[in-house]
């Protein structure tokens, strides 16, 4: 996926300015940067949930505003900071949703071998008949992702899925980020605040400010004292833990 001079504007205010990178293919991407920055309204554009301006997204060859949304989602999943569903549904119901693209509501045998191993990845056996409503907000963001991975999609979409957990769940939601890639293959491009998690679970980050790309590149290219003092305005220190570049701040 190649991004080329993605910009947006509400009204006469620009939140996203000419802004351009491209993503790997099979690796965790992260983008970080403080609130306003504009990383929620790139990701909506990425997933045409938010309609851009002026710039061009190639997926795969074809711009991504070209692409048939059935076809579109079968190669890539979004899931954003509210997945609030108001239907009464249980966990393998939500799940199932997932195999919507493929074959609407006839769900087929195939469909449900997938939705059974979907379940099974993320652990939901013991509770996949309770209802949504009922579950943890681990328990919930687990089977949410349980149904993106019935998708089956190349590429997946998490806006901020560590929101609202604390941090046993939250870091559990990154391992799974992490397996996602590394057993299934996915490509996983994250919104995350907590710029930790992203340094620790990502193969790369892309770090924006004021609407544009301050900068994009390896975990240990992005996390450096100059750049995260740079994008956040605070005064960083970075150390090392398991090879990995963390910060801490002051």
């Amino acid at each position: 996926m190649k991004i080329r001079q993605l910009t947006k504007q509400y009204g006469s205010k620009t939140v996203v300015d000419a802004v351009s990178f491209e993503i790997p293919k099979g690796a965790v991407i992260s983008m970080i940067g403080p609130n306003g920055a504009g990383k929620s309204t790139v990701m909506g554009m990425l997933s045409r949930l938010i309609a851009r301006d002026g710039g061009h997204v190639d997926f795969d060859g074809t711009d991504i505003a070209h692409w048939k949304s059935k076809e579109l989602s079968k190669r890539l999943a979004i899931l954003t900071q509210h997945n609030n569903i108001q239907m009464k549904l249980t966990v393998r119901e939500l799940v199932t949703f997932g195999r919507f693209p493929y074959s609407g509501s006839h769900v087929t045998a195939e469909d449900w071998e997938i939705i059974d191993r979907a379940i099974a990845y993320m652990e939901l056996e013991s509770f996949e008949d309770r209802f949504i409503d009922e579950l943890s907000g681990g328990q919930r963001q687990r089977a949410y992702i349980a149904m993106v991975i019935a998708q089956d999609t190349d590429y997946i979409l998490l806006d901020e899925p560590t929101n609202n957990l604390d941090i046993y769940h939250a870091t559990n939601m990154m391992k799974i980020v992490r397996r996602l890639c590394d057993e299934l293959g996915k490509t996983i491009i994250l919104v995350l605040h907590e710029i930790n998690y992203a340094a620790f679970y990502s193969d790369y980050i892309c770090a924006f400010k004021d609407g544009q790309v301050a900068k994009f590149g390896t975990v240990k290219e992005v996390m450096t004292k100059e750049t995260l003092s740079r994008i956040y305005n605070v005064d960083f220190e970075i150390m090392e833990i398991e090879g990995r570049p963390l910060s801490i701040y002051y």
